[in-house]
Parts: structure tokens; C-alpha cells; sequence
């Protein structure tokens, strides 16, 4: 996928990694689902914030959480990621760690970058993963793409 503003350029891995990085720590500062940030910045934006990963990396991320919530009108809500049985998860994985699944998921489906973040995210193999009890979140990327591509796993 070309970048929006630099077309000779393509989106990287690293720029998708950031993206799902970002809607990974947002998420968690609102206590939203992934698939909720995602839905409110929409389409168009993503592909804006792919484009513009390259600066926005450079950026303190706390600034960049904010100007999210802010930009795209996210509010706060109930979702806690931590409450999770100590039993089956002794810790939580953390925002970058999960934006590394997602973003390994969503380069292995396409180089659409936009349309398989808002599918991805809006899949039920979405909250599997988000849902810690489970091991989901450690499974190879084949795995998880197999189980995306398959409905379940």
C-alpha cells in the first residue's frame, strides 16, 4: 500500500506496527474496545495516521494518546483489559507486545493495510485475543492467521 503523501513511497511494517501500537495504548487509557477507537477514527484517518507514522513515532506517545482521544472524539468508558483471573494470567501483556500481534496479523492477510486493520479489529478473533484468560495473544502468527482466515481457531 502506497503512502498517502509520498506516493512513491510504500506503508512499512514498522508504520502498521505503530498504528496498531497506538490503538492498543488508546484503548486502554479510555477503556474502550480496540474495534470502538478504530470504528471512531475510521477509514480515512487511518490511512492518514499510516502515512504519518514516521513523524508521529518521533513524537512522545502520551501526546500522541491524547491527540487520539481528542482528534477523533473518543470517550471514556468501562472496559477494563486487567480484570483477568490472576490464575490464568499473571500479566498482562503489554501495549506494545499486543500491537506487535496485531500488526504481524494484519501484514500477513494483506498490504491493505487500512481495510484489514478495520477487519481485524472488528473480527471475533478480536476478542479472543484481547481476552487474556485465554492464550490466544501468544500463539504464532500463523496461527492467528489461520484462525482469522478460518472464523476460529
Amino acid at each position: 500500500m502506497k503512502n498517502k503523501y509520498f506516493e512513491d513511497e510504500d506503508l512499512t511494517q514498522n508504520d502498521l506496527f505503530f498504528v496498531c501500537y497506538m490503538i492498543e495504548r488508546v484503548a486502554r487509557k479510555t477503556k474502550q474496545h480496540n474495534s470502538y477507537v478504530v470504528n471512531k477514527i475510521g477509514k480515512e484517518k487511518l490511512y492518514h495516521l499510516l502515512s504519518s507514522a514516521q513523524v508521529l513515532h518521533s513524537l512522545n506517545p502520551l501526546q500522541v494518546e491524547e491527540d487520539f482521544i481528542n482528534d477523533f472524539n473518543l470517550e471514556f468508558g468501562d472496559f477494563d483489559i486487567s480484570n483477568v483471573d490472576k490464575n490464568l494470567c499473571e500479566e498482562i501483556p503489554s501495549a506494545t507486545e499486543i500491537g506487535n500481534v496485531y500488526a504481524r496479523l494484519i501484514h500477513s492477510i494483506s498490504d491493505n493495510y487500512v481495510d484489514e486493520i478495520t477487519n481485524v479489529y472488528n473480527s471475533d478473533l478480536c476478542k479472543i485475543i484481547d481476552n487474556y484468560n485465554t492464550s490466544a495473544y501468544y500463539e504464532p502468527s500463523y496461527v492467528l492467521t489461520r484462525a482469522y482466515v478460518n472464523n476460529g481457531f
